[in-house]
């Protein structure tokens, strides 16, 4: 009988994670509207919150001292972000009206030409581009420049920002969220004070927006908390990119499918890479791969490398230097995995947290922007004299599924479901749903979580190219490519079971983009032992779609993306 990853689940409780406010009334940080996540959600509530209060003062006074206040996890806003990134700026255009020109924000410029290959082993044969992943009015930006730039005029409206703060609890009172509890500060890895100590806090608000991006730590408390699960398991991707200084200016936006994947069916391997231009002298290349993949020795991390192997994309990169590198998950599950609502008392969520992302067209951040504004809105109409608070956050949910998100997710809603039947098969019933926007029905598909994929065994590793540190790169490299600072004596904030299967051990190490499982030693009864080093985590989220927990290591901790 095949191993799963689900028959060893982590040791990770729910409940452990939500909590009434425990620090005396007067000692609470008190704010109007609480948002957790620098991201493009994030920033993009945090902005339109600015504007609607600028327009009523009386709102804004009778919202104390902090009308609005933001937590984010890393150094600062735009660390922890990665993504391609091609993005329709719909998002961007209906956050900033007539205030900015979509050419005065800081992108690569818009999309002028676009390619895509079906790739063997050395050839690469081009097709006409699929309908979805046509690009044409589409601007390249780096999500994390894009973030640090969205924060300034973030604060700017107004928003308190404080970054280095991970949000660790949710605290929920009378059936309520009234906000968040932020971690503790300064313990040593066996969770002792050190001297540097600093306890977390509990900020409390009127309105609280999870908008934590790609396993959102409260974002699954809080579906778990109130019974919030879609009608699908969600699922994710897993994609790993590089940032490369090149000789020849890269002019095409480039996807390719085929090798280094393979097609049979049983192997469960979905996915296809990307190349963007990013100016003059630099691109970006990555790796996404579905993570309801079954072999042990499957690596998105190892295939990118595999992947520049090829004479295509190895003379592109031709005389150039790895600048950057960074992993990130995807929520791929599509309209059928969306919460069932998004919003509880008091709480409203927002972005790739809840699965705002269409696959099929490679595409998440202006639904992201959308959502963090239409959150703003709901949020303030619940914050106005004589508002019904829980009318106006249901708004929230309604202006989501009612406009072009929920149309362009509905139209999608089973294209990633339908891989699963094999590349040649899942390809064309893909292709009559896109031609007829999602009227050509193949009836609901179920999901599976990719945790419960039986896995198997077929030696793939031997085919990875060893590192030469110039072309291709090992997993330690790469973390100190990201910037990764992690303190390495903090406590561990990985939750996984440690003694397991030798094929569950091996899944993991060969998952991970950084390298944080080792298998260990054999323990005597057909187990072995998970050694772990969290302080490599780059907070991909992999092992939370694989099997094991995230949890937020300490506020500041992981990589420091800058060219993402």
């Amino acid at each position: 009988m095949a191993v799963r990853a689900s028959d060893y689940p982590p040791p990770f409780r729910v409940n452990e994670y939500v909590a009434e406010p425990t620090d005396p009334a007067d000692e609470r940080i008190e704010v109007g509207v609480l948002i957790v996540g620098g991201g493009p959600a994030g920033l993009a509530c945090a902005i339109r919150l600015g504007q609607l209060l600028a327009d009523d003062p009386a709102t804004a006074e009778r919202l104390g001292e902090v009308p609005v206040a933001l937590v984010e996890k890393g150094k600062q806003p735009g660390s922890h972000l990665l993504s391609g990134a091609v993005v329709n700026p719909i998002g961007l255009k209906r956050l900033f009206g007539d205030r900015y020109r979509i050419d005065e924000l800081p992108s690569y410029g818009a999309v002028h030409g676009e390619a895509v290959y079906v790739l063997s082993r050395r050839g690469a044969i081009r097709i006409p581009p699929p309908p979805t992943m046509r690009n044409h009015g589409n601007y390249v930006f780096s999500v994390s420049r894009l973030g640090r730039w969205l924060a300034e005029h973030a604060e700017e409206g107004g928003t308190m920002i404080l970054p280095e703060t991970a949000a660790e609890k949710l605290l929920v009172s009378h059936g309520r969220v009234v906000g968040v509890r932020t971690g503790d500060k300064g313990r040593d890895r066996d969770g002792k004070e050190m001297g540097n100590f600093e306890p977390g806090a509990d900020l409390v608000a009127r309105v609280t927006v999870l908008a934590e991006g790609t396993q959102g730590h409260l974002t699954g408390v809080a579906i778990d908390r109130f019974g919030l699960a879609g009608a699908e398991p969600q699922v994710w991707e897993l994609g790993v990119k590089e940032v490369w200084k090149v000789e020849k200016p890269l002019r095409d936006v480039i996807h390719t499918m085929g090798w280094p994947l393979r097609k049979a069916s049983k192997y469960r391997e979905f996915g296809g890479s990307f190349l963007y231009p990013m100016g003059d002298d630099m691109l970006t290349i990555g790796m996404v791969v579905g993570l309801d993949y079954r072999d042990v020795e499957l690596s998105a991390h190892d295939l990118l490398q595999e992947l520049k192997t090829h004479p295509k994309i190895r003379k592109l990169l031709a005389g150039g230097e790895r600048v950057a590198w960074g992993a990130k998950t995807i929520p791929s599950g599509g309209f059928n995995s969306l919460p069932t609502q998004l919003y509880a008392p008091g709480l409203l969520l927002c972005g790739d947290g809840v699965g705002l992302v269409n696959i099929p067209r490679l595409k998440g951040v202006h639904y992201a922007i959308e959502s963090g504004r239409l959150a703003a809105e709901a949020a303030f109409a619940a914050l106005r004299p004589g508002a019904t608070p829980g009318q106006s956050l249901g708004g929230y949910d309604a202006a989501v599924r009612q406009g072009f998100i929920g149309r362009d997710l509905y139209e999608v809603r089973d294209m990633r479901q339908v891989f699963g039947r094999g590349f040649i098969v899942g390809g064309a019933l893909a292709s009559a749903m896109t031609v007829s926007k999602g009227k050509v029905a193949v009836g609901k598909l179920a999901a599976e979580p990719d945790a419960e994929a039986p896995l198997l065994r077929s030696n793939r590793a031997a085919a990875y190219p060893a590192p030469d540190g110039t072309l291709t790169f090992d997993k330690l490299s790469s973390v100190f490519a990201s910037g990764n600072k992690t303190r390495d004596d903090q406590p561990n904030h990985i939750r996984v079971e440690q003694r397991v299967p030798r094929d569950v051990a091996e899944l993991w190490a060969h998952m991970c983009p950084a390298q944080v499982y080792e298998v260990g030693e054999e323990d005597g009864d057909g187990t072995v032992t998970v050694r772990l080093a969290p302080s490599n985590c780059v907070q991909c989220g992999a092992i939370t779609a694989k099997g094991g927990r995230l949890t937020p290591p300490e506020g500041g901790s992981g990589p420091e993306y800058t060219l993402t």
